[in-house]
């Protein structure tokens, strides 16, 4: 691999919080996700989850 030096132009337009920002929004749209299903899951009058590994939870 070889390496460059950068010019003062090229570092102008050089963004260093844009991965930080975008993994964040991610993550906070992927935790709202699982608590609205998770909502909406418990809040039903009858229900069951079935979870990987033989794990079963059913409520009426």
């Amino acid at each position: 691999m070889k390496y460059t030096l950068l010019t003062e132009q090229e570092m102008g337009n050089h963004y260093v919080g844009e991965a930080i920002t975008l993994t964040s929004v991610m993550a906070l749209v992927a935790v709202a996700v699982m608590a609205i299903v998770i909502y909406r899951i418990f809040r039903s009058n009858k229900g069951s989850i079935t979870a990987p590994g033989g794990w079963k939870f059913s409520w009426n």
